[in-house]
């Protein structure tokens, strides 16, 4: 499906603006719409090349950086000078203004022709895997696909707040949650413990663990990359999203 992109300023209320990037489709009718959450890289070339591959599955995409009070525009690689500049910014991050940030977004997509407003999804690796599950408890977002989540089953969130994992009962729609199976940021308890969560609160959610894979599986610009996990968690997603959120 043919696509545009543009560059887009998002009001985030009590902090002036937030960037994004956009993509979607060539199409008449308006479309359901993702939010597709960074890693700790920024909106980087990686992070455009998903939200344009999930557009032109026919989704109104949009990136948004969250970024945007500490280092507004900040893109970096895959290295080691550039995650440790990376996970700097993340630690910086507080849950109540990333929930902000996330609602900010949904509305401006909302507030687009283009979109169906009751059609909203999103997703999102690492840091992006965070904002996907505090997004799935804390918004009306209809699905959910969140790429090995950092942080997610911690005991206290981003900034002080709860954690999401302790939000869990909260969650509307579905929740899709992959992992690799040799990630070390996020150990065997930490998807034990989000399994049994969303087990107890009745939530609806798929797991999937991919055994060989390890974190930042999904990108292929990473040492980590993944094709078989990759290719796999994409035809996931797009089935969810098609499932959930229609096409």
């Amino acid at each position: 499906m043919d696509i545009s992109t543009e560059r887009v300023e998002i009001a985030v209320p009590g902090s002036g603006t937030m960037g994004g990037y956009l993509a979607k489709p060539q199409a008449d009718a308006p479309r359901p719409a993702v939010v597709v959450f960074m890693e700790v890289f920024g909106v980087n070339s990686h992070i455009r090349e998903v939200t344009d591959r999930i557009a032109r599955e026919g989704y109104v995409a949009l990136a948004p950086d969250y970024y945007h009070r500490t280092a507004p525009g900040v893109e970096y690689g895959y290295d080691d000078k550039d995650l440790e500049a990376g996970m700097e910014l993340y630690m910086k991050l507080d849950s109540d203004q990333m929930i902000a940030d996330a609602r900010a977004a949904i509305d401006y997509l909302k507030s687009r022709s283009d979109v169906k407003g009751d059609a909203i999804g999103c997703t999102g690796f690492c840091a992006g895997g965070h904002m996907t599950y505090l997004t799935a408890c804390e918004t009306e977002v209809k699905a959910a696909a969140c790429f090995y989540g950092g942080g997610v089953a911690d005991t206290q969130g981003l900034g002080g707040g709860p954690a999401p994992l302790s939000r869990t009962s909260k969650i509307k729609g579905k929740i899709l949650c992959l992992f690799g199976g040799q990630d070390a940021y996020i150990p065997p308890d930490h998807v034990d413990a989000t399994r049994q969560e969303l087990g107890k609160t009745g939530v609806r959610h798929e797991i999937v663990v991919y055994d060989k894979a390890d974190h930042g599986f999904f990108c292929d610009q990473r040492d980590s990359y993944d094709k078989a996990a990759a290719d796999d968690a994409w035809k996931r997603v797009k089935r969810f999203f098609a499932e959930e959120l229609g096409s």
